[in-house]
């Protein structure tokens, strides 16, 4: 390397420091922004149950006194009529008690409308601050993946890419493929745990007005219901941790991770049968990092594809490992597709081809796909692969 790359290397590297702590104090600013709405939410969540007790309060004395006050009102008017036959003082308790219940109830109702603002207002409140959650949660992500961009992957595109336009290109295609799998895990949790715990928190607000209007034997029903939503929604984040990274890929190697995840997934499914098989041996019992992760991912995702697309009964899986490649054929008996109008639809289908074939593009391996509508998909993807 000569004195001139090292300085533009330096000049590099000084920049890249600067954009880094930028980009981490933005970060962190926004994390404390959401963190401090979160408490705030909290907060008014606690005040708006408190505010909907208070409401219900009076709205139940509002009741009694309007009862209470047509009975002195009726009492009234018959005084008013026959007034000769009741004493100066009948008439003046009847008219008094009559007002002073008249008064306490416009008193109650103002305070039931003050009550009734404030619960909206905090509604309201509510709202925004959720809203500002969400996108305080997104950008804590968006900044992420820019700040795992900025440490890794762009320090070492300098030495991978020839020219400006190649950099540019590289950074854009690691960004996007982040920002995807963010997505989609952003995705599955809001539809999958995020749905669940809202509905356990709202039916845990519901499980003392069930046990004080119909009874205990009610209210530890709903209980046992809760704990099933409770186990539903652990179930649901333990799969998607699975999803995001196998522990056993690292500690156990692509055949045995493949295995346990087919049987996982088959079982979690419940109504599609899943077929696994793997033929030959890999020298030295384990693939290399990158060919585990992308061979499993490339398995994921067609298995994936074929549960949530194609309506199929079953799911084949074989592996072949020869001394000189990796062959993976993944094959349903699902509804298939067309080939062509997929590949000209931007729908999460043929994002999901998209990705595949980067994947073994990456690997210097070729994909080929086969299905015809009413007669499911075949899949196959052959990597060179040298043992040593």
């Amino acid at each position: 390397m000569n004195s001139s790359q090292k300085i533009d290397s330096n000049l590099l590297d000084e920049i890249l420091d600067k954009m880094i702590g930028t980009v981490a104090g933005s970060k962190d600013e926004i994390f404390i922004i959401g963190e401090q709405s979160r408490q705030q939410y909290e907060s008014l969540v606690e005040e708006l149950v408190e505010i909907k007790k208070q409401v219900n309060t009076v709205i139940d004395e509002g009741d009694k006194l309007e009862v209470q006050a047509r009975l002195a009102r009726n009492r009234l008017s018959q005084v008013s009529k026959n007034f000769k036959d009741f004493s100066e003082d009948e008439i003046r308790e009847a008219y008094e008690k009559a007002h002073k219940l008249q008064v306490e109830h416009s008193m109650l109702q103002q305070h039931e409308k003050q009550l009734r603002d404030r619960r909206d207002d905090l509604e309201r409140r509510l709202l925004g601050l959720q809203e500002i959650i969400e996108r305080s949660e997104a950008l804590v992500g968006q900044i992420s993946v820019v700040l795992n961009y900025l440490n890794s992957d762009l320090r070492q595109v300098g030495m991978l890419l020839e020219d400006a336009q190649q950099k540019q290109d590289f950074g854009l295609r690691i960004i996007e493929a982040q920002e995807e799998e963010r997505k989609r895990v952003s995705r599955e949790i809001h539809d999958g745990p995020a749905q669940m715990l809202a509905n356990v928190m709202m039916r845990s607000e519901l499980i003392e007005r069930i046990y004080r209007e119909r009874g205990a034997e009610e209210g530890f029903k709903e209980i046992r219901n809760l704990r099933k939503n409770v186990r539903n929604a652990l179930y649901e984040v333990r799969r998607i941790i699975y999803d995001l990274r196998p522990m056993a890929l690292d500690d156990l190697g692509l055949i045995p991770t493949l295995r346990k995840y087919m049987d996982t997934i088959e079982e979690y499914n419940g109504k599609t049968k899943i077929h696994f098989q793997s033929i030959g041996e890999i020298d030295g019992h384990r693939l290399p990092p990158r060919f585990e992760v992308a061979l499993f991912r490339l398995a994921q995702e067609a298995v994936t594809n074929a549960l949530k697309h194609a309506d199929a009964n079953e799911i084949a899986v074989k592996v072949e490992v020869t001394c000189e490649s990796i062959t993976m054929i993944v094959k349903d008996d699902g509804k298939g597709f067309n080939i062509k109008e997929a590949k000209g639809n931007k729908d999460k289908k043929s994002f999901g081809l998209i990705g595949m074939k980067e994947r073994v593009d990456l690997l210097g391996g070729k994909m080929t796909i086969d299905s015809k509508t009413g007669l499911g998909t075949f899949i196959m993807f052959q990597v060179p692969y040298h043992g040593t």
